[in-house]
Formats: structure tokens, sequence, C-alpha cells
């Protein structure tokens, strides 16, 4: 396996688990601050966006470069 093959592995893996992570730190200060269904919500979607944000550029980046 070559550094570019390995970065880009490490990367995507890397990249999901701090989204993974992320996510349960929401939920948790969510559950903490008694947010309820709407506060939690709104939260996750903020989050969300980001996430979004992350796989178009990489959509695009790849589309572009090929």
């Amino acid at each position: 396996m070559d550094i570019e093959t390995f970065e880009s592995i490490s990367l995507t893996v890397l990249v999901a688990g701090l989204i993974g992570f992320m996510a349960f730190i929401v939920w948790d200060l969510a559950k903490r601050s008694k947010a309820g269904k709407w506060g939690a919500s709104v939260l996750f979607f903020a989050l969300g966006l980001g996430v979004v944000g992350f796989i178009i550029k990489t959509v695009l980046v790849e589309t572009i470069s090929v």
C-alpha cells in the first residue's frame, strides 16, 4: 500500500469517526441541558449541515479532478 492510498483511507475512516464522536457530544449536550425534542433537533440540524457540506466538497473535488 502506498502512502497516498493510506492517507485517503485513513482520512475517510478518521473523519467518519470524528463525525460520530461529534454526534455523541451533541446528543449528550442536548440530554444534559434538557433541550427537549425541538432543541435536540436544532442541534443535530446544525451538525448535519456541516457534515453535508463536507460530503458535497468531497464529491465536487472528486468530480472536478476526474
